[in-house]
């Protein structure tokens, strides 16, 4: 079975624009609780929402992911007012690679275990 019908795994091009979606909805859902600020709690959210998406996405649409959520963690929380920034380089590039390795790392995970169950199915019933 290829990776291109694994059932249950969302196409890049989709994840991405969910990404967009994500990345807008969490920024919203920090900023009503008053936690739209840079800090560990804002990248924490971030993070777990690329890892939430990550599992539903194939691991090729991880980098779409990370950099769609980090440009509204960058522009809301971290700089504020929608304005994108770049002022350390290691610091955004952490933050950019941190997201993007929960997607794909939860890509890879949700891969697997859709491989799993598929064949999984497709075995008990040959056999029973």
């Amino acid at each position: 079975m290829s990776a291109a019908t694994v059932p249950g795994r969302l196409p890049a091009d989709l994840s991405a624009v969910l990404a967009l979606l994500t990345g807008a909805g969490l920024a919203a859902g920090l900023g009503l609780l008053g936690e739209l600020r840079p800090g560990w709690f804002a990248l924490t959210v971030f993070t777990a929402g690329c890892a939430a998406l990550g599992g539903w996405s194939r691991p090729v649409a991880a980098p779409l992911i990370g950099l769609a959520v980090w440009l509204f963690h960058n522009g809301f929380a971290e700089h504020r007012h929608a304005e994108l920034g770049w002022s350390r380089p290691a610091v955004e590039a952490g933050h950019l690679a941190l997201l993007t390795g929960a997607a794909l790392l939860a890509a890879l995970v949700g891969g697997v275990s859709a491989r799993w169950r598929a064949t999984g199915r497709a075995a008990g019933r040959t056999t029973g």
